[in-house]
């Protein structure tokens, strides 16, 4: 405690007193206090426009005919398409804050960059011909592309259905490989081209982030990469004719799943290793692949039997077979993992499922040739996993 001094005008003697600053911490406290309330009043309100587009957990869905679809998940309807013309969106990602939306468009070559506030495109991404698959990971986005493919719309029938691969029964080692474009997402210019296998199809990456798998649909392998540099470390081979497609890391970073879309099976590989664990049945032409959020479940999006089906997460054994519509490649759980979300392309609609006992909740149609859906807030999914 701090003692002064001070003299008293008094006949003979001088006088002692402390002098308790409680008028002088009072005034700082309040002056502390206001300043914490003003600097936390700032905050909130720049938290809040800067997460005004997240108001509401929302669903982005592309629509190969009509754009973005916009899903608001608290009342489950769609309010809005974002309109990116004739460009035949397909592969998204959302970057962390949920401000930006990254779309693949085949018709144009390129990747729009979305203001997901306004809707409004504000940045093309020249990629080349028929951008497909977009992943972002650590302020990156990666992007397929297949010079050697002319990307029209899936065929509704016929053979080449189930995969929406204009002549996938060709010599496809005769084409053109696929790329990978790894975009800076603080300049919007791509870096550099990775040279991948034949028809580049899903994106995963390893649970330290190092790495990046791509699975080769046209050659039957995983090719994998140094995520940052896109040097490649190793191929790994698969089964002939197999058609790999979706790829999904487990949540304890053990094994990665790969869904072999012509074999009618996954596969259940060792994330150090690469040797194939497993190899499970599923129903016709699985493609999209996921965990559900509490790791047990394991998810696969069997297209050609117009089914979802649910395995064990651990033991893989099945548990259940949930009707959808057609061609329903891709799918995701909402933020707070209580349904899953379907998108179903030929049935121009996102399927809505009750994530625990499975039974239908709804369709939101009015998307045509839906291709693919994520979330914000973040969720997990057969594009995105968190």
């Amino acid at each position: 405690m701090l003692e002064t001094r001070f003299r008293i005008t008094t006949p003979r003697r001088f006088l002692a007193f402390a002098v308790i600053p409680a008028v002088t911490t009072s005034v700082t406290t309040a002056f502390t206090t206001a300043v914490t309330t003003l600097a936390t009043a700032v905050t909130a309100i720049a938290f809040a426009a800067s997460t005004a587009w997240a108001a509401a957990p929302t669903a982005y869905v592309t629509s190969e005919k009509a754009g973005v679809g916009v899903i608001d998940l608290d009342q489950m309807s769609l309010t809005k398409t974002f309109p990116v013309g004739a460009d035949g969106p397909r592969g998204l990602s959302l970057n962390k804050d949920g401000s930006r939306l990254l779309v693949a468009n085949k018709n144009t070559g390129d990747m729009a960059v979305i203001d997901t506030a306004s809707g409004e495109v504000v940045q093309r991404v020249k990629i080349g011909k028929n951008p497909e698959y977009v992943r972002v990971h650590n302020g990156y986005a990666y992007v397929t592309y297949e010079p050697g493919e002319e990307g029209g719309p899936p065929a509704a029938n016929g053979a080449n259905a189930g995969n929406g691969k204009p002549g996938a029964d060709d010599d496809d080692a005769n084409k053109p490989p696929a790329e990978i474009a790894i975009v800076d997402m603080k300049t919007w210019h791509v870096i550099r081209s990775v040279t991948s296998g034949h028809e580049t199809e899903g994106i995963e990456f390893s649970r330290d982030g190092k790495s990046m798998l791509v699975t080769n649909e046209g050659d039957d392998t995983i090719s994998v990469y140094q995520a940052r540099t896109g040097a490649s470390l190793r191929t790994v081979k698969l089964a002939a004719g197999g058609r790999p497609r979706g790829i999904r890391l487990s949540p304890d970073g053990k094994v990665y799943i790969v869904t072999l879309e012509s074999l009618s099976k996954f596969v259940v590989i060792d994330s150090h290793t690469f040797e194939v664990l497993k190899t499970i049945d599923t129903k016709l032409g699985p493609y999209g692949v996921a965990f559900g959020p509490d790791g047990k479940r394991l998810f696969v999006a069997a297209s050609r039997d117009k089914t979802v089906q649910v395995f064990d997460g651990h033991s893989y054994e099945h548990i259940a077979d949930v009707p959808v519509g057609q061609r329903c490649w891709h799918f995701t759980f909402t933020p707070d993992g209580a349904k899953l979300l379907v998108a179903c392309g030929r049935s121009d609609a996102v399927y809505v499922l009750d994530a625990q006992n499975y039974q239908p909740i709804k369709q939101i149609g009015e998307l045509p040739l839906a291709w693919g859906i994520v979330t914000y807030p973040p969720s997990d999914g057969s594009i995105e996993s968190h």
